[in-house]
């Protein structure tokens, strides 16, 4: 499987891919091949992914120029995406990219990424925002990265499946909430799975 991070929870994911597991890790700035973060005084300042953040690499690994890299996601060669969000639609509308009003360095790869047809999109992300605004809506209130987009919503609180028509289903929770908390949380109304699983921590 090919598999390309974004900034932020998302990358954090390469810390916990199972041995055995074999899974080649994309960066849009031109690395295939990205390890779990270094650690601390292992850092090289000359390694970075997308977000200037520190990374490593793995045995076989490669580098290339940006537009090759967007060659390979524009093209459906990466199977899967996890990205942050500012909010969600319950129909799968991802905002991600801009908050009106404030500065912008770039839009980024996400638009790229969320459009290749062969690309299952999930979303991790803090389940609400500061002072507990509902991220999860009806509709996203900020400008649009992509529609009906997003496959998985992950956040500390519950995973939810998305559907483009019927809209979300809440597959599995963490312990410590009940199905009341989430509905709290979350902006929007949802199904609940009837084999609702709690969420787990892997191990690596």
């Amino acid at each position: 499987m090919y598999a390309n991070l974004g900034i932020g929870i998302p990358m954090l994911a390469s810390n916990y891919i199972r041995p055995g597991i074999t899974i080649h890790l994309q960066s849009e700035n031109g690395i295939l091949g990205l390890g779990p973060f270094p650690l601390p005084g292992e850092q090289d300042p000359d390694l970075i992914n997308a977000g200037k953040e520190t990374v490593t690499i793995l045995p076989g690994s490669s580098f290339f120029s940006s537009d090759e890299s967007f060659g390979m996601i524009r093209g459906g060669h990466i199977n899967l995406t996890m990205l942050g969000a500012m909010q969600v639609s319950q129909y799968g509308d991802l905002a991600n990219w801009m908050i009106p009003g404030k500065m912008v360095k770039g839009m980024g790869g996400a638009m790229d990424l969320v459009s290749a047809a062969d690309t299952k999109v999930v979303v991790t992300m803090e389940h609400t925002a500061k002072g507990g605004a509902h991220k999860i809506l009806p509709q996203c209130k900020l400008p649009l990265t992509g529609t009906q987009c997003v496959n998985t919503i992950i956040t500390e609180k519950a995973v939810f499946q998305v559907d483009a028509e019927t809209g979300l289903t809440l597959t599995e929770i963490w312990p410590d909430f009940s199905v009341e908390d989430i509905v709290s949380a979350t902006g929007c109304e949802f199904q609940v799975a009837d084999d609702l699983k709690p969420m787990e921590q892997v191990e690596v």
